[in-house]
Formats: C-alpha cells, structure tokens, sequence
C-alpha cells in the first residue's frame, strides 16, 4: 500500500524555523519527483516546491524562495522542507505529494499524504 505521511508541524513564532517530514512506504521513492504543496484557510492548494529524483535540481514558489529548502533522503524514503524565517501567510496544511518519473508542474490528482498543519503566530 502506497503511504506518504507527513510530520513535523507545529506553532512557531514569526522568524522561527521549522522543518517538515515526509515518510513514504509501499513505491520505488527513489524513482518519483516529489512535491511539497500547502493549502492555507479557505483558500486553494498552492504548490511550494518540488525536488527531482536525485536531489539535485530543486523548484520553489517566489513567495517561499530563499527561505524554504526541499531535500531528500532516498535511503531512508524521506522528504523533508526546511523552512526558515516564516511569516504568517506561511500558515497552512503542508502535504507531500509524490509526481511522475519524470519532470512536471504540480497535479491536483498527485498522490498526498494527510498533512501537517503549520501555525506561524505570536
């Protein structure tokens, strides 16, 4: 059974750190692009980040680059999102997604996992 579970969220003060986890079982992670998106209260989903399948060649939305970074531990099937200097328009459900085997924008049929909600207030 293919399973993306997510963790590490939490309250954080504005300008505090953050990183977010994404354990995937049940798939080869190694061979899929994966996706970090996030979906803020009454609003849409909205992709972050993706990362490709050896980590090296990474993505990011304007409003998180410089301040979010994407990783990936493929001897473990983890993912994670380091996020530094969060602001409180950064609070939303963050979720993993897994992509294709190839390149491509963010898709709302991508496999997520449940989420982690992340709180950024004072």
């Amino acid at each position: 059974q293919e399973r993306l579970v997510e963790s590490g969220g939490g309250l954080v003060q504005p300008g505090g750190s953050l990183r977010l986890s994404c354990a995937a079982s049940g798939f080869t992670f190694k061979r899929y692009w994966m996706y970090w998106v996030r979906q803020a209260p009454g609003k849409g989903l909205e992709w972050v980040s993706h990362i490709d399948t050896g980590g090296g060649v990474t993505y990011y939305a304007d409003s998180v680059k410089g301040r979010f970074a994407i990783s990936r531990d493929n001897a473990k099937n983890t993912l994670y999102l380091q996020m530094n200097s969060l602001k409180p328009e950064d609070t939303a459900l963050y979720y993993c997604a897994r992509g294709e085997l190839y390149a491509s924008a963010y898709e709302p049929w991508f496999k997520r996992g449940q989420g982690t909600q992340v709180t950024v207030s004072s």
